[in-house]
């Protein structure tokens, strides 16, 4: 009689139990060599196209390397097939959560500014232009938004207009300013970005930051920068601000990360899955936001951070949680 694996599934039809059937079988091929007294990894990598549609309707078509697949399987992270992406996403993770460290105990930059700022609605505001035009990568990560930055009070728009954008930026230029009008717009309706960001005095920090994600979906301002500032501002201590979820869903490359790490589609199943693996690594949900992102890239992006080392104790728990 067919029985049933720990996934509640047929255990002949199950894509996980099988594969460890299949490695039980033999030993699967890691990829790494000895060479010198020191450990190397070949990773050899396939191409493929991803087809990303950015918030100005126009289709993006870029190149994303993976590594081959090696028989890496886990079922935390059912969409990654190689043991080399699956390290790299523990390293991102350990990177993000290091980059949030600081934030919260030695910001650095505008990021300072934006702390120690008695006035929370120019603090606000320039919390904001970073989210929405996104740091730089180099030694001065906040050059793009020190060039255009204007104080909220003189109701000043800033001049876009040649401005450095940042890896992250949600700004496109064929947009101008409109949708920073649309978040003037937007905080006007509340009065002060104070009352906007505070919003109702029970809400819990996780229901203010799902509150106001959902209502800042300003056109324009992309899912990265929303969720961003609103993590910013309570890393900072700006306000009560608490991450329970992703809030992923769209086309934002975050989510497109997420879709190939968990092997799903599903908004609700993608958000199921990242929630254990946060729970697995004993992580913030906040983490996986940037973890994410920059696992898709060719290139970490230090977003308004020095680029030191990875979390190490975060780098073990989220490779223990992985398998590696």
């Amino acid at each position: 009689m067919p029985s049933f694996c720990r996934h509640n599934r047929f255990a002949a039809n199950c894509p996980v139990c099988s594969r460890e059937e299949a490695e039980k079988a033999g030993p699967r091929s890691t990829g790494l060599r000895s060479s010198g007294g020191h450990v190397t990894r070949k990773t050899p990598t396939t191409g493929r196209t991803a087809r990303t549609r950015s918030s100005n309707n126009n289709l993006r078509v870029r190149r994303v390397a993976r590594a081959g697949a090696d028989g890496y399987s886990s079922v935390l992270v059912p969409g990654i097939r190689a043991t080399a992406d699956a390290e790299r996403l523990a390293e991102e993770l350990a990177f993000a959560s290091a980059r949030l460290a600081t934030l919260a105990v030695a910001p650095t930059g505008l990021y300072a500014s934006v702390g120690s700022d008695s006035d929370l609605e120019e603090a606000t505001w320039l919390a904001f232009l970073i989210a929405y035009l996104g740091p730089l990568d180099g030694d001065d990560p906040f050059a793009g938004v020190k060039a255009v930055r204007t104080t909220w009070v003189s109701g000043e728009l800033p001049d876009l207009d040649g401005a450095q954008l940042g890896p992250r930026t949600s700004h496109t230029r064929e947009r101008g300013t409109s949708t920073i009008e649309g978040y003037r717009a937007w905080v006007k309706r509340a009065g002060t970005q104070q009352r906007a960001f505070t919003g109702e005095s029970s809400w819990t920090p996780a229901r203010r930051s799902q509150r106001l994600f959902e209502r800042l979906a300003v056109k324009g301002f992309s899912r990265d920068a929303r969720y961003d500032l609103l993590v910013t501002l309570g890393r900072l201590g700006v306000y009560e601000i608490s991450a329970s979820t992703l809030g992923l869903g769209g086309a934002d490359e975050t989510t497109v990360a997420a879709k190939r790490v968990f092997g799903i589609g599903d908004t609700l199943l993608l958000e199921r899955r990242a929630a254990d693996l946060a729970e697995a690594a004993e992580l913030p949900i906040e983490v996986l936001d940037v973890g994410l992102w920059n696992w898709a890239r060719p290139r970490r992006a230090t977003l308004g951070v020095a680029e030191g080392e990875p979390d190490a104790d975060v780098y073990e728990r989220a490779a223990a949680a992985l398998g590696l």
